[in-house]
């Protein structure tokens, strides 16, 4: 039986082990190339590979468990580490962060009148209920039980949001029902955060999150540990190698020869697990959102992170640099970057306008007053309000109130105008030129819920329309929503396409062989992309990025549809794609 122990150092099978570990999240990488990583992974010189389990990937609708469609299976992801020996640290508390769409909470957490990420009891019941499924899932694969999983994670980076430690406790009664390992907390690298985010009575060892000075932060756990006589090996859970993106900013980058040197004092120090090793990519609508101050900045499809490998696989400078760290003997390249085209055989089959397929296309609903998405049940993506506002005059006063994230306002058909967070709630001036029977739509757009901080709790989290449209002075009532599925644009007839507007356009492309490439999204305004029903993610012509990954698994040989939803009223009838990614110089802000 194997066994591991929490002294100075990690004791794996009575042997003292420095862990080095990658991140490579599973959800954001096609599952074809799981291997592919994993194998970079150990090329680099690593001996362990991290990833958290996002709450909101495998429960994404109340009560509905996913762990065996396509992406979402987790134990295979987990076995591919354990054919290439590699050990596993799992991260399956119930908020992550990690840039993604609500910290990995689900949606439907709004509605349930719960104190999230605490004691309260009605949370705590979700907590379990997802756990009591996911959990037992895990257990054959624990170290203790001769599999690869030697370590998981109670919560992440707790001590930058709450010091209940009754909540804390729970979730390690909770994770002590199934597991054996040892488990961790992972806090920011600082007294107060180590103080709030810890659970030490109960055996649980602290690690910290920094990208640079590991000295300094090592030293900071390190006398933490003392003061608090916890004996534990020093680790970095995440040691920042790049960093995040966000819509209409320019790409951070990270000098590699400083990141070299930033990882040799940590590796002469400790235990650290590399944050990214290879990022990934945001697909569908799972893209994360910022909060600095008042704004929301909302992060980029592309989760490239400047990591070790790129979004789409590529070695970079960095990889050659740590592998001579990490690697006492120069090793023969093993794996081999992915093959890339640029596809040529495109054919524009037609376009859809939106509000003339708004059946099509929604859920449909009707009530007095408008309501949010998660009130509607729909987590993600877009949902059109639609009401009948009368006969021919003018309105001196038109405005939606309290709605995130980005509403744009038509009457007729026409866009009158586009409103973010800051615009949301001014006054429009409109004239209804139509006799009798006027109509007001307006298309809400969520463009990813907060993923850090005290916002977790903001009601701009709930996402639509949470107040009303009022006209002139009143609240006006009547209103018949369209829970928007992209998805079902595979149903659209694409012939007689007669207005611009949000809209719906189908290409065929021909692929000979299948092989990675890169959407050109120049000429685009805003919206998704659909690759044989697989939503590739958001692009946005406000860069920094003009492209979308796509990756050969998602293609076949032959014909393979492609769905653009653009809804800037942008008519477009050319596709192109290239063999590299393609940026966009970020000009005057909004």
């Amino acid at each position: 039986m194997n066994s591991i122990e929490i002294k100075q150092d990690f004791i794996i099978n009575e042997k003292k082990t420095k862990i080095i570990s990658g991140a490579v999240h599973y959800f954001r990488i096609v599952e074809e190339y799981w291997g592919y990583a994993l194998d970079c992974l150990k090329e680099v010189g690593c001996n362990t590979v991290e990833t958290y389990i996002p709450w909101n990937y495998h429960e994404m609708y109340e009560g509905d468990f996913d762990f065996e469609s396509y992406g979402h299976d987790l134990i295979k992801f987990i076995k591919e580490a354990e054919k290439r020996n590699l050990f596993v640290i799992l991260r399956p508390s119930p908020y992550i962060c990690a840039e993604w769409e609500f910290g990995g909470l689900p949606f439907w957490l709004l509605e349930k009148n719960c104190k999230i990420r605490s004691s309260d009891p009605l949370f705590i019941e979700y907590v379990e209920r997802y756990f009591d499924i996911l959990l037992p899932k895990l257990k054959e694969y624990q170290w203790t039980e001769n599999g690869p999983v030697i370590m998981m994670q109670l919560e992440n980076e707790y001590g930058s949001y709450g010091n209940d430690k009754e909540y804390l406790s729970e979730i390690l009664r909770i994770m002590k029902k199934y597991i054996d390992v040892p488990i961790f907390t992972s806090d920011g690298s600082w007294k107060e955060a180590l103080t709030a985010g810890s659970l030490l009575e109960k055996s649980v060892f602290p690690t910290g999150n920094f990208g640079s000075n590991a000295i300094k932060n090592v030293k900071n756990l390190v006398e933490f540990m003392e003061e608090n006589k916890i004996e534990a090996p020093i680790m970095c859970m995440e040691f920042w190698d790049g960093w995040f993106n966000r819509w209409d900013e320019e790409i951070i980058r990270r000098d590699p020869q400083e990141l070299k040197s930033a990882v040799e004092e940590m590796y002469n120090l400790g235990s650290l697990n590399l944050y990214m090793f290879q990022g990934g990519t945001n697909f569908g609508f799972m893209n994360g959102c910022s909060a600095r101050g008042t704004n929301d900045l909302h992060q980029i499809t592309s989760y490239d992170y400047d990591a070790v490998l790129t979004e789409w696989g590529d070695k970079t400078e960095k990889f050659h640099l740590l592998q001579s760290l990490f690697s006492n003997e120069v090793k023969s390249e093993v794996t081999k970057s992915h093959t890339k085209k640029a596809f040529k055989r495109v054919k524009y089959i037609g376009a859809a306008s939106l509000f003339e397929n708004l059946e099509t296309v929604s859920r449909v609903s009707k009530n007095k007053w408008p309501l949010s998405m998660e009130k509607l049940g729909q987590g993600y993506g877009y949902i059109a309000y639609k009401s009948n506002i009368g006969p021919k005059r003018h309105l001196e006063k038109v405005r939606v109130i309290e709605a995130s994230d980005r509403a744009k306002i038509y009457v007729n058909n026409k866009e009158i105008a586009t409103q973010y967070k800051k615009e949301i709630g001014t006054e429009l001036s409109v004239d209804l030129s139509r006799e009798e029977d006027n109509e007001l739509i307006i298309l809400m757009e969520n463009m990813g819920r907060v993923n850090y901080g005290s916002k977790l709790l903001a009601p701009t989290q709930r996402k639509g329309i949470r107040g009303g449209v009022m006209l002139d002075l009143h609240f006006h009532s009547e209103w018949t929503h369209y829970c928007i599925d992209v998805e079902k644009s595979t149903q659209l007839n694409y012939e007689n396409f007669t207005g611009i507007g949000p809209s719906f356009y189908k290409f065929e492309l021909f692929v000979d062989e299948p092989a990675d490439t890169f959407v050109d999204c120049r000429g685009w305004g805003k919206g998704c992309l659909l690759v044989n029903g697989f939503n590739l993610g958001r692009f946005w012509e406000v860069g920094p990025t003009g492209y979308l990954y796509l990756p050969a698994p998602l293609l076949k040989a032959g014909v393979n549809e492609i769905i653009v939803f653009e809804t800037e009223g942008k008519f477009n009838n050319e596709l192109k794609f290239s063999k590299e990614p393609i940026y966009i110089e970020i000009g005057e802000k909004r």
